[in-house]
C-alpha cells in the first residue's frame, strides 16, 4: 500500500474543517438542567460556558445560604457533565471514518 502525500494532507485537511464546524456547532448547541425540583436551573452550551442561571426565589433566604449554594452547586456541575457529553457526540460525528476508533481516546483533552 502506497501512502500517498496529497491524499494524506487533503484528509487532514477535511478534519480540520469538521472539527472547526463542530466547534462552531457547540456554541450553538445548548442544554438546560434543573435542581430542586426546579428551584435552580442552569442553562449551558456544548463548550462548557454557562449561559444562564435561573433561581428561584423561594430558596432565597438569608438564613439558608447553604442550601442555595449547595443548589447551585450541583446544578452547574450536572450542567456541565451534560455539555461535556454533547460535546464528546458532537466531535464523535465529526471525526467519525476520519480517525480510527482508539478506545480511551478522548479529544476534549486536546480541545477538541
Amino acid at each position: 500500500m502506497s501512502l500517498n502525500m496529497q491524499d494524506m494532507l487533503a484528509k487532514v485537511q477535511e478534519l480540520q474543517t469538521r472539527m472547526q464546524d463542530a466547534q462552531e456547532k457547540l456554541r450553538a448547541l445548548e442544554t438546560s438542567v434543573e435542581v430542586g425540583a426546579g428551584m435552580v436551573r442552569v442553562l449551558i452550551n456544548g463548550k462548557q460556558e454557562v449561559k444562564k442561571i435561573n433561581i428561584d426565589k423561594s430558596v432565597v433566604s438569608p438564613d439558608d445560604v447553604e442550601l442555595l449554594e449547595d443548589l447551585i452547586l450541583s446544578a452547574v456541575n450536572k450542567a456541565i457533565t451534560q455539555s461535556q457529553k454533547l460535546a464528546q457526540d458532537e466531535m464523535g460525528k465529526a471525526t467519525s471514518g476520519m480517525l480510527p476508533n482508539i478506545p480511551g481516546l478522548n479529544l476534549g483533552n486536546f480541545g477538541l
